[in-house]
């Protein structure tokens, strides 16, 4: 089975201007208008790459919380639809077009986390970058209501492979899974103090994790804990943008 990649990330915010200048002075993204006619979307660029994107919460989905999108590589959005409610997912958004920019859909796993599948327009490569390269995406983890429910779920509809595990107690066990041979993330059960419903959190590389955490107080974040360092030796922290998107900062040096 071929295995599908994350390929994209974007922010949906009820403050795009606000948000922009938030995360341009923590990440460091330079953050530009898409130039997409009848649509209200910001690309986040790394340097030249293109790594995101700001949009605003549509109107439909006004009572939606702000929150961050990732975006999973499909061959096929209308057959990756089928295949996600045989395993137990649900649609939230039925596939739809970008014109010149690709087919998306919005799914739930089966324990309410959302993603969106994606089949771009044209067959452009994913950008290779070295490990930690500041504002690109260096982690994913699934925050979950069933993690095995969960694994059982996307190994079978992307074809990840299990890495490296250890066990967390109350949460059981944190499961990294592997595109290729490389781990990209890691899942878990949310921790029981934890009030959100099932999610995906990201993690944004920057280049020391002190100077980052800095940059997000002064600029009206909320860090729900310190830095800490993590297994293999990086140092993160989670924390929440002043509109109220949670996300993570990544780095390999304090």
């Amino acid at each position: 089975m071929t295995q599908s990649p994350f390929v994209w990330y974007d922010l949906m915010t009820p403050d795009m201007k606000s948000a922009s200048d938030f995360y341009s002075q923590v990440v460091g993204w330079r953050i530009v208008d898409s130039g997409m006619p009848g649509m209200d979307y910001a690309m986040l660029k790394a340097g030249t790459v293109d790594v995101g994107g700001i949009m605003p919460v549509p109107p439909s989905a006004k009572n939606m919380p702000p929150m961050w999108n990732g975006y999973i590589y499909s061959p096929d959005v209308d057959a990756g639809c089928k295949r996600a409610l045989s395993l137990g997912g649900s649609v939230f958004q039925a596939p739809m077009d970008i014109p010149g920019i690709g087919r998306f859909a919005v799914i739930a796993d089966p324990t309410a986390a959302t993603f969106i599948l994606f089949t771009p327009t044209g067959t452009d490569p994913l950008p290779k970058v070295p490990d930690g390269t500041p504002g690109h995406i260096g982690w994913h983890e699934l925050h979950s209501g069933n993690a095995k429910l969960a694994w059982d779920f996307y190994a079978a509809m992307f074809g990840w492979t299990k890495g490296d595990s250890m066990e967390m107690g109350p949460v059981g066990t944190y499961q990294q899974f592997k595109v290729g041979d490389k781990a990209i993330g890691g899942m878990m059960n949310k921790m029981p103090s934890d009030p959100s419903p099932p999610h995906w959190n990201y993690y944004f590389n920057v280049d020391g994790i002190d100077a980052a955490a800095a940059r997000a107080k002064a600029a009206g974040g909320n860090l729900l804990f310190e830095p800490m360092q993590v297994p293999g030796g990086q140092w993160m922290f989670m924390a929440m943008d002043p509109q109220g998107a949670s996300f993570c900062l990544l780095s390999k040096s304090r």
